[in-house]
């Protein structure tokens, strides 16, 4: 199975892999540089340093965070666990819309009020994760609002990885390794350079990976900004793709596009 690193080993690998020395990293962040070369060194890093790395890394907080085995505060977590069952709908739907039907539902999603969190988040479903790097790309994405199943489908119907809802319970407990294939693809869907997520997880790819297909970008986006909305919202988001489809079947996930089993 793929090692397991310590993220002073994760940010190592990803500084070595974009040629970025501790005292670059230090300046773009605002930080000292002894403060990066400790965490380089072992020490573990604190949740404000990991909020100003962030940025400088072009990462989202949260993902370091998962990385680093921290909890995430209710501040950068999704507002509403209960909006997962339409999040995973709603990005399967605007996926299938044509580039200027996907960019108006962004638009729509960017601009829904922010409503009040009327409780902590917690991921679903719960169970244990091992401490490896697949548990960590796991988590991202239940930090992305997706349960097994919305994993399954908007995998399914953006990337290559056809895989069933359970098999992503096995990989976040370790016991199904990361492969250069699966790193590609839950790049692609979390936003992140497939080249950036392998240096992070210890995972070699095998050859440099093509862009990801502009239906991935934009529903590694989505995914992104529809965390802040309400399971109602989330409805309406749903609700407003399904509509540009002109179609108001079952939506349940039959045939997938690019399926492919690992």
């Amino acid at each position: 199975m793929t090692e397991h690193l310590g993220f002073g080993a994760m940010l190592a690998r990803l500084l070595d892999h974009r040629e970025l020395g501790a005292q670059e990293l230090a300046d773009r962040a605002g930080l000292n540089p002894d403060e990066v070369r400790a965490v380089l060194a072992g020490d573990s890093p604190s949740q404000e340093l990991l909020r100003r790395l962030g940025p400088a890394l072009g990462f989202h907080a949260v993902d370091l965070l998962i990385l680093a085995g921290l909890a995430v505060p209710d501040d950068m977590a999704p507002l509403d666990a209960t909006a997962a069952i339409w999040v995973k709908s709603a990005v399967t739907e605007a996926v299938r819309l044509p580039t200027t039907g996907r960019r108006e539902v962004l638009r729509l999603v960017r601009s829904l009020p922010q409503e009040e969190r009327r409780s902590s988040f917690t991921p679903r479903p719960i169970m244990p994760l091992a401490g490896g790097p697949g548990a960590s790309v796991i988590r991202m994405l239940q930090y992305r609002n997706l349960n097994w199943t919305g994993m399954a489908m908007a995998l399914a119907f953006v990337t290559p990885t056809y895989l069933s809802a359970a098999t992503y319970g096995v990989i976040g407990s370790g016991r199904k390794e990361l492969t250069p294939r699966l790193v590609t693809d839950f790049a692609a869907l979390l936003g992140i350079d497939a080249r950036d997520l392998a240096a992070l997880t210890g995972v070699d790819l095998t050859e440099v990976p093509p862009p990801p297909p502009p239906e991935a970008a934009d529903a590694a986006a989505l995914l992104w900004d529809v965390r802040r909305l309400s399971a109602a919202q989330t409805q309406h988001v749903f609700d407003l793709a399904r509509s540009m489809r002109g179609d108001s079947h079952n939506t349940r996930l039959t045939e997938p596009p690019g399926s492919d089993t690992h």
